[in-house]
């Protein structure tokens, strides 16, 4: 019996060493607004334009920057990506609170030429993992996946999305952490900026 056992993690193992590594794509750029991004090979991949943030993003940014988090630039794009798809704006963020520290620890590391940019550990499986081509697009992805896969098959609490979403048993809690400690810190930051 002890053999058998041996001989199955070896040959799970071996399978798992062999699988193919996926290969670093070229990635989007910082740019400042009002700028054209380019991708290595000089091709344009976006542009980015210079708006006034809505006070939820506000919010999410100041709560981000606390935690020197590489998402903090893109709190406007977690308010448009749940006004778009009809989600909490702080959902998306403290999913990645749960799965990264906010982008801190992602699939490929956070420099921009190699960076997966999952902050949200979405399929992710093993060492597989989807790359996305921004931490907007990763958002604006995660988002619609969670509202067509989840929340509109009825799943919409943390607890009840765990059991599909992660294997942690933990992950619908730690969830609720950030979404608690994100309204904490919105209704602190709301009595400290009223006039």
């Amino acid at each position: 019996m002890k053999y058998l056992r041996l001989v199955v993690l070896i040959i799970v193992i071996s399978f798992l060493l062999n699988q193919p590594k996926a290969e670093a794509q070229p990635r989007v750029k910082f740019a400042a607004a009002n700028e054209v991004v380019e991708n290595k090979s000089g091709e344009i991949t976006q542009t980015v334009e210079k708006r006034e943030l809505d006070d939820r993003a506000k919010i999410l940014q100041a709560y981000l920057s606390q935690h020197n988090a590489p998402l903090q630039y893109h709190a406007q794009d977690f308010v448009d990506a749940a006004d778009e798809y009809n989600l909490d704006w702080k959902f998306v963020a403290a999913v990645s609170g749960v799965e990264s520290t906010f982008g801190k620890h992602v699939p490929g590391g956070t420099d921009p030429e190699f960076s997966s940019f999952n902050g949200w550990g979405w399929g992710v499986y093993g060492t597989q993992a989807l790359y996305f081509d921004s931490w907007r697009d990763g958002i604006f992805t995660v988002s619609k996946g969670l509202r067509e896969n989840y929340f509109d098959k009825g799943l919409t609490e943390p607890y009840a999305i765990n059991k599909k979403y992660a294997a942690s048993p933990h992950w619908g809690k730690n969830v609720t952490f950030f979404l608690s400690e994100i309204e904490k810190f919105e209704a602190e930051y709301q009595a400290k900026n009223s006039p």
